[in-house]
């Protein structure tokens, strides 16, 4: 039995676990970038390096119970694999499950957050990445990863962080009072104040690792300069875990190429992943 991070079978059984992790190896819409159909093997493959001890909160976190879900993978369209991501996000709530995916692109979250607004109605969605994702449509599509927050934009609250590349007719569609851009942050010391002033007690974070710098996470689909770094993002992250309720979230966009770079990458995504759960359950 394979199980997050190597973690005793005794804390992985899908009854005992507390928390539920969803890999989805998809990349059928990426434009630049491949790979991140292999992101969960690299991630999983990376947890399992990883000391499970955490330092800062003084905890073991896994012993609240991971259950690693089955991949869902071998998708034939974009339609497909929303469907199936919904479909499965939505059981594991109803199970009273925490919801935490891998990707795959980003497109992924799509039927994730879709699910999480169904189940818990009002929901605020913290989109953490450098690409603003929101498109109605591309390359014939509504599910490709530069749609992936539009549908979130109608539908729940939400709140863009880091953002730094965009089109023209995105920007049309930017809520200025929910977008915070990469270039303003470092001007605005209460840009964190602000963005938390805004979500409502519920909220769904979805990290594109894109966020970050570059020199941070090269293994990406699109890189872009000028990124988020790791302590002001766990800051961050710590912050709304503290003062709202989480009650799903997934990172995705993780591209390994094989390379001291995608190693360095893989194994900052299972780091952050088991930040967050270690900042969730530090609060119980």
């Amino acid at each position: 039995m394979k199980t997050f991070a190597g973690i005793p079978a005794e804390y992985a059984g899908a009854d005992r676990a507390k928390v539920t992790l969803i890999p989805v190896a998809y990349d059928g819409t990426s434009t630049w970038g491949k790979g991140a159909d292999k992101g969960p093997e690299a991630f999983l493959d990376a947890a399992e390096n990883m000391e499970l001890y955490d330092i800062e909160t003084g905890t073991e976190v896994y012993k609240q119970g991971i259950f690693l879900h089955e991949t869902l993978e071998g998708f034939t369209t974009p339609d497909a694999m929303v469907e199936k991501v919904y479909a499965k996000v939505k059981d594991q709530y109803n199970r009273g499950k925490l919801v935490s995916l891998v990707g795959g692109e980003h497109s992924i979250s799509i039927g994730a957050i879709r699910a999480t607004a169904h189940y818990f109605g009002d929901v605020t969605v913290v989109q953490i990445d450098a690409h603003a994702d929101l498109r109605d449509t591309y390359e014939g599509t509504p599910y490709n990863h530069a749609c992936a927050l539009y549908e979130a934009q109608q539908t729940t609250n939400l709140i863009q962080v880091g953002i730094r590349s965009m089109d023209k007719l995105e920007a049309q569609r930017v809520d200025p009072e929910r977008m915070f851009y990469a270039h303003e942050l470092e001007s605005d010391e209460f840009w964190m104040d602000k963005a938390i002033d805004l979500m409502g007690e519920k909220v769904y974070i979805t990290i594109d690792l894109d966020a970050f710098d570059p020199s941070l996470v090269p293994a990406t689909g699109t890189p872009e300069p000028g990124g988020l770094l790791w302590y002001e993002t766990l800051y961050f992250l710590q912050r709304i875990i503290t003062e709202k309720t989480m009650v799903g979230f997934d990172i995705v966009e993780l591209c390994p190429t094989g390379d001291s770079g995608s190693a360095a990458s893989s194994f900052l995504a299972a780091k952050l992943y088991y930040k967050i759960l270690s900042y969730h359950f530090n609060q119980e």
